[in-house]
């Protein structure tokens, strides 16, 4: 039997926006538009990293895309072709979604590199992503003042020495460089933004019993680039950390959350967010299966650990249905999948902001509830549980004319169908259920009036 106990009389903490995403709404050539679910599900951020990929990548966000010519003067406003990304973010805000922008390039899996090499004046490029601040922030170049709050320098570029060239080509000493010259310049001009790095590729070899020598290399990527923009003679701001992870284990998520909290804690960034912008299921018949209630309930159960292990923000990978990695919306009509309401339900909790104490006597039976002081939330994620009852006890929601329990259900027959409706009266109510071994159950609980 799994038992989870709830107790909303226990406010622990807030609810982050956990729910965010790579991407979107506009996508496929702005053809597909999937704004009206972005609204749906509230979603809070959405991170700009291969954008319109592999459509039109050669237009949107990226340094190169924006600025094309290297040789031309940061400081003319006609060196910058923003007319693409403009339309581009005004869709995204439009939803009420803010846009966390990655300064920088998209993935080159081809042999033939052409962006992804190390740029060949750091200060330079500096200015010129001062320049594309200035325009979304500041109004500059007919620009807009959208205050984007997070700025994040490149994207996953532990590649020397790796077989991973598809993100830099260049040493670590030159993108340790690159981003101590741009994220100082940029605190300069922008106090206020927020600056940070490194997207990275993941912590798989701290968790694993052979580490690969790539694996290695990543996690020796991530303490030299620590080490070099903490000593004394360098000092660049971090405002945040940024990394990845793809997985079907709930586990190696809390493990990698742990590690990133560790790296800043070892090198005395304790203020410093941590911020996982890369996350999707990763496993068998993965680009299937992430859309289904497996997918879902590895998104509902990452969303719960994300928020135990002091995750500030997270973005799914990705929201363009044109994408093979897009599990929230369906490839051929953009329609939410069985993942998307994972993200929903996130919504739910993170609209009444309170986190309350919850707790579960199973490991893989993942949970987070939240309460606004009259109405409560409780998202449950059964990943892999293999009993199939699930008891919850709520106590510390009373009220004199009872407590309505709407669930909803994601599981293989339903896609957040309510499955049952009950009123419950006292402080303290048990709701039972038969559940799947890959189920998402989220429960509003509402007070009954007259």
């Amino acid at each position: 039997m799994n038992d989870i106990s709830i107790d909303f009389s226990k406010n622990i903490g807030t609810i982050r926006p956990l729910h965010g995403v790579n991407n979107g709404p506009l996508t496929y050539g702005f053809v597909l538009n999937t704004s009206q679910y972005f609204k749906e599900a509230g979603i809070p951020y959405s991170r700009l990293h291969d954008t319109e990929y592999p459509y039109g990548s050669g237009h949107f966000v990226d340094v190169p895309c924006i600025f094309k010519d290297f040789d031309r003067d940061p400081a003319d406003p006609s060196s910058y072709d923003f007319a693409l990304t403009d339309l581009y973010i005004q869709a995204i805000c439009d939803c009420g979604t803010q846009v966390f922008y990655r300064l920088g390039v998209s993935i080159e899996h081809a042999p033939l590199k052409r962006n992804v090499y190390a740029p060949k004046d750091a200060q330079k490029w500096a200015r010129i992503c001062e320049g594309i601040i200035r325009h979304y922030n500041e109004g500059w170049a007919n620009g807009f003042h959208y205050n984007i709050q997070y700025w994040e320098i490149w994207n996953e570029p532990e590649g020397e020495g790796t077989w991973r060239k598809a993100m830099w080509v260049g040493s670590n000493e030159e993108y340790f460089n690159l981003y101590a010259t741009t994220a100082k310049h940029l605190k300069s001009c922008f106090p206020h933004i927020k600056v940070g790095g490194y997207a990275s590729c993941g912590f798989y070899g701290a968790f694993c019993q052979n580490p690969t020598p790539d694996q290695r290399k990543f996690l020796e990527f991530a303490d030299d680039f620590f080490a070099y923009i903490t000593s004394p003679q360098i000092q660049a701001p971090l405002d945040f950390f940024s990394w990845h992870i793809y997985s079907e284990d709930l586990y190696l998520y809390e493990s990698f959350a742990r590690y990133a909290r560790g790296l800043l804690q070892k090198y005395h960034l304790e203020s410093a967010m941590s911020i996982l912008d890369e996350w999707n299921y990763s496993g068998d018949n993965m680009m299937y299966t992430m859309a289904t209630e497996v997918g879902a309930a590895l998104a509902s159960g990452a969303l719960c650990v994300m928020q135990n292990n002091e995750v500030d923000l997270a973005h799914y990978y990705d929201a363009q249905p044109a994408m093979c990695y897009c599990g929230i919306f369906t490839h051929e009509t953009a329609q939410p999948t069985k993942t998307f309401y994972a993200l929903k339900a996130w919504n739910a909790l993170y609209q009444l902001r309170n986190e309350v104490y919850s707790a579960s006597n199973c490991p893989d039976v993942r949970v987070c509830a939240a309460s606004d002081g009259t109405s409560g939330g409780i998202l449950l994620s059964s990943y892999c549980a293999e009993d199939p009852t699930v008891r919850i006890h709520v106590s510390g929601l009373a009220n004199p004319h009872g407590i309505q329990a709407t669930v909803y259900c994601i599981d293989r027959e339903n896609t957040f169908e309510i499955v049952s409706a009950e009123t419950f009266h006292g402080d303290a109510f048990t709701i039972q259920r038969k559940k799947d071994r890959y189920t998402t159950l989220y429960i509003e609980l509402r007070q009954m009036q007259k």
